[in-house]
């Protein structure tokens, strides 16, 4: 995992980094940029016209009782109103589209990297966690680019258009009113920071809610927790959660209501000090009543830039938290990737090989971040390797079986074939190919798994069965339900292919979506397949069915069968016995059965009944 380049937020400074990443998604909309700049800015501009108007319907128009010069001054000052409308517009559309494109683009590249990491990633990550990345904090991350980045633009520009144009008007009074800017600018390093800390905190509590309501609101979550009873217990978990997210947005309102009443009053005081010291020169005849007029309403454009600019500061250290956990996701390493000359595997036979294979888990460091996984106590570290100098070739078409003591290697074995998980030394070979030198999509192309717990998404059994080739005909459906005996079951069913399986297929028995995964495989059409506890739900009648499909189904096909019922595996072509991640059997059933070893053992006690041997 390669660590983010730094803090979102440094004490009270932004990480220069990060702000050079910000700028690299924002790359493609740079004219859209440019002109929601510009709009600012010329509206910005715009806004000096009715203080300098007035003053000169005062000073002017009215001191010399001229109609005509008062009714162009009133009607150019209802034209830069409509003018000022009219750009809002502008600068609302461009920022709406800035915004939203951006939103887009992050959500898209966090959602495409994170489906990529392997399984490992997956294993660890709570699903909330990562659900709040897609959704809260890009959404933080892209306020901190269009409303903030306005907002600081639109605010610079009155300040320094403002300030020049009260200089033209009386210096005096404009350097009285500079001298308030510490008053402003003090107290928003220290605001900035405890708020940028009360918004981490926040962030991490939504993300365990999240993770919270994902977990249990899901079947198997429910069901367990309706199983132990654990209502109020989940209820006092949640509610503590919800009540720090609660407390964090008290602590963040107060704090921030408290800065901004103190710098809205430090801003009265101004400008009440202006209308005092500008009363006594009007009155002294050092300046006109509109100048005077022009100055406070002028006075009030500095003051209020400079509470939004506070404001923005303390938005973008908040806001840009969010970046950081974004890119945090952004910068988790993927170790299985295509090299740069891979190339497409075709034609393939099915040989597949295992030569000198070890292989360890990667630890959590290696492919997660502390925030996603709850922080769970890595314990893989010491385990040491699960598969040991693991040697087996298999021919093509043959059905191999892999049997062993749980917790052996079976499942990691299998799951090296179509790069789940990379070995730390050997190879994996199919047709001769390193696995690790062919792309993954050419790879998985040609291998169908179906696993002891498949996985059915909240959708139709058409649905479902269309992952594996989303331009299958019905017909086609029928025909791979026919070969897993369970095209009856569907037709059955009131709304037949069209039926909705329920949250992971949880409307259909374990049996029938055993079944419905054989049938996807078989659409899928594979050169090689993966069996892990293909048939463990199925009642005896119903595995003889199956059995007899498959049978049928995968002659011409390489086949790799992981079962711990070995009475349906033993005319396999090959049987390889894994203990303690190491092949320390291989041969046919008549074989080993006579060799007496673990597998002897095995067939003893799971097949004829006999009490395990002693040791």
């Amino acid at each position: 995992m390669m660590p983010s380049d730094a803090s979102a937020v440094d004490g009270a400074s932004i990480d220069r980094s990060i702000v050079r990443r910000v700028m690299e998604f924002a790359r493609p909309y740079r004219a859209q940029i440019i002109g929601f700049l510009a709009a600012i800015i010329t509206a910005a501009i715009l806004g000096l016209a009715p203080p300098l108007l007035f003053k000169w319907i005062l000073d002017d128009a009215i001191a010399d009782g001229d109609k005509g010069r008062l009714s162009l001054l009133a009607g150019l000052a209802v034209a830069a109103a409509v003018a000022d409308s009219g750009l809002s517009l502008v600068e609302r559309w461009l920022s709406s589209r800035i915004g939203e494109g951006l939103i887009f683009d992050l959500r898209v590249r966090v959602f495409d990297h994170v489906q990529r990491l392997p399984v490992a990633f997956f294993t660890r990550a709570q699903t909330g966690a990562l659900v709040s990345r897609l959704n809260n904090d890009v959404i933080g991350a892209q306020r901190a680019l269009t409303g903030t980045l306005g907002s600081v633009v639109s605010n610079v520009v009155v300040l320094v258009t403002t300030v020049a144009a009260m200089v033209a008007l009386e210096w005096r009074l404009t350097l009285f009113t500079i001298a308030l800017l510490p008053a402003f600018l003090i107290p928003a390093r220290r605001v900035g920071t405890r708020l940028q800390a009360i918004s981490r905190e926040q962030m991490e509590r939504n993300a365990r809610m999240n993770s919270t309501m994902t977990e249990r609101f899901g079947v198997a979550g429910a069901m367990l927790v309706k199983l132990f009873g654990r209502h109020d217990d989940e209820s006092d978990r949640f509610a503590d959660d919800a009540a720090g997210v609660r407390d964090a947005g008290v602590r963040s309102a107060v704090l921030s209501r408290v800065f901004f009443s103190a710098i809205a009053l430090v801003g009265a005081l101004g400008i009440a000090a202006v209308y005092w010291w500008g009363g006594i020169l009007v009155i002294d005849g050092a300046i006109t009543l509109g100048t005077l007029v022009a100055l406070a309403a002028l006075v009030q454009r500095i003051y209020q830039p400079l509470t939004a600019l506070t404001n923005a500061r303390i938005d973008i250290m908040t806001a840009f938290v969010s970046f950081d956990r974004v890119f945090e996701v952004l910068d988790i390493r993927n170790p299985i990737e295509d090299r740069p000359d891979a190339e497409d595997l075709t034609d393939v036979r099915g040989r597949v090989d295992f030569d000198d294979v070890w292989f360890t888990y990667p630890t959590a460091q290696d492919v997660s971040v502390p925030s996603l996984d709850g922080a769970v106590p890595d314990l893989d570290g010491s385990s040491g390797p699960v598969l040991r100098g693991i040697d087996a070739h298999v021919e093509p078409g043959q059905l191999v079986a892999i049997v062993g003591p749980s917790g052996a290697g079976k499942t990691t074995l299998t799951s090296l074939l179509p790069r789940l998980y990379d070995v730390d030394s050997g190879a994996v070979r199919i047709d001769g190919h390193d696995v690790r030198e062919v792309t993954q999509e050419s790879l998985r192309r040609a291998i169908g798994v179906v696993s002891q717990d498949p996985h059915l998404f909240h959708d139709t059994i058409a649905g479902n069965l269309r992952y594996a080739r989303p331009d299958a005909t019905l017909e086609e459906l029928r025909a791979v339900c026919r070969a897993a005996r369970i095209d009856h079951v569907i037709a059955a069913l009131p709304e037949g292919y069209d039926t909705v399986v329920g949250d992971r297929g949880y409307r259909m028995s374990g049996g029938e979506k055993q079944r419905l995964s054989i049938a996807r495989m078989l659409l899928k059409d594979p050169a090689i397949v993966i069996l892990d506890e293909a048939t463990s739900h199925l009642d005896s009648e119903n595995e003889a069915a199956v059995q007899a499909a498959l049978a049928e189904a995968l002659v011409g096909r390489t086949s790799l069968v992981i079962a711990h019922r070995l009475s349906t595996i033993t005319t396999a072509d090959q049987i390889l016995v894994v203990d303690g991640g190491r092949v320390v059997e291989a041969g046919r059933h008549d074989e080993l059965v006579e060799s007496g070893g673990l597998y002897a053992d095995l067939y003893r006690t799971l097949v004829r009944g006999e009490p395990a041997p002693s040791a």
